[in-house]
């Protein structure tokens, strides 16, 4: 993208990128050198937590664990790069509608930041599982400009004159999705979900960093890995070695009570499967799994498994391990890693 072109946008996420990764260090206010005065650091600490008490699955850990990955992205080098392959775009003055999902704190900050760059108007339709948190944001990169209050509308009631529209749901939602704004350009997203596909000699810190892509957001995201793929005769046993870091998920009474459930019916149903007290191994040819349920399938050629894989393409978001992501990388994308594969920025500057 040409040089100096939105560059008060730009601007304002390096900003956001510096205080998030000064400011997440503090329980108070450390002063200016944060970027934002002490009221306002103190709205962002009662944003947090008033997240966390209204959906419980959004634990002050996974909220700060999300943020935290932000500001990793959020730098000027990241940016520059991020931009560094789009044109500019000619539609700055159209309307961009974002349905956003509510399974993970921010999931549809991506795609409002790509409209804040380029500097599109946006109209944002919150999930209610996820209404606290990017107007959060919003607020925050206002602050660094001003503009981004006429630019970015959190709506309340139904959208309308929008030009574009990025929705996130269920592929139940996306029937909805296509009928009320199929005729638009858009970008509909459905289920996806993320395998692992584990070779013979990975090592106790590989399987560390792997327990991370599966339980850091208990199961919740498209990036969270659900499925394994283990060589023959692999020793489950390894796994729950390294999986025991986290072990506290027995004290989150939603996990814990999907965790009951899911037990309870494969004992009455007579299904085979391995437990540790908080996590299931099931055996199981299915890429999706029910929260605190991984399920897993050997594998003896690889060649026949990078088969099976393709033909299952467009069910999986991310691969961890033999032929994909770093172990423990899943739930860090970079700002040009795309959800589904489609290059939202790419779509914004050509619609």
């Amino acid at each position: 993208m040409e040089k100096g072109k939105n560059v008060y946008q730009k601007e304002s996420l390096v900003q956001l990128g510096f205080f998030l990764s000064y400011g997440l260090k503090f329980n108070t206010w450390p002063g200016y050198k944060c970027g934002i005065s002490e009221n306002e650091f103190n709205y962002f600490k009662t944003s947090i937590k008033k997240a966390s008490q209204e959906n419980l699955w959004f634990t002050e850990e996974m909220i700060n664990k999300s943020l935290e990955n932000w500001s990793y992205n959020l730098t000027e080098d990241n940016i520059d790069l991020w931009l560094s392959k789009y044109k500019t775009p000619s539609n700055i003055n159209k309307n961009v509608l974002i349905i956003c999902a509510g399974n993970l704190p921010l999931v549809g900050l991506h795609d409002v930041l790509c409209c804040i760059i380029l500097g599109l108007n946006v109209q944002v339709k919150l999930s209610k599982k996820d209404d606290v948190l990017l107007p959060l944001i919003i607020k925050l990169l206002s602050l660094f400009d001003e503009n981004i209050k006429r630019q970015v509308v959190v709506l309340s009631g139904k959208p309308k004159d929008f030009d574009a529209v990025i929705a996130t749901g269920s592929d139940n939602s996306n029937r909805y999705f296509d009928y009320y704004f199929g005729e638009h350009p858009h970008i509909f997203r459905k289920n996806r979900t993320s395998v692992a596909v584990i070779h013979d000699d990975i090592s106790d810190d590989q399987l560390l960093n792997l327990s991370h892509d599966i339980l850091q957001y208990y199961g919740l995201g498209c990036r969270s890995v659900t499925k394994l793929y283990l060589p023959d005769n692999f020793d489950i046993d390894k796994l729950y070695k390294n999986f025991f870091y986290y072990k506290d998920l027995v004290n989150h009474n939603k996990y814990m009570n999907n965790y009951d459930y899911n037990r309870s019916i494969f004992l009455l149903e007579k299904k085979l499967f391995f437990d540790n007290g908080f996590l299931i191994l099931k055996e199981d040819k299915n890429l999706f799994s029910p929260i605190s349920v991984v399920n897993f399938e050997y594998y003896s050629n690889l060649k026949d498994l990078e088969t099976e894989l393709n033909v299952l393409s467009n069910q999986i978001q991310c691969r961890v391990g033999v032929g994909g992501l770093l172990y423990g990388n899943a739930q860090k994308p970079n700002l040009w890693d795309y959800a589904d594969g489609v290059d939202t920025m790419d779509f914004l500057t050509n619609f």
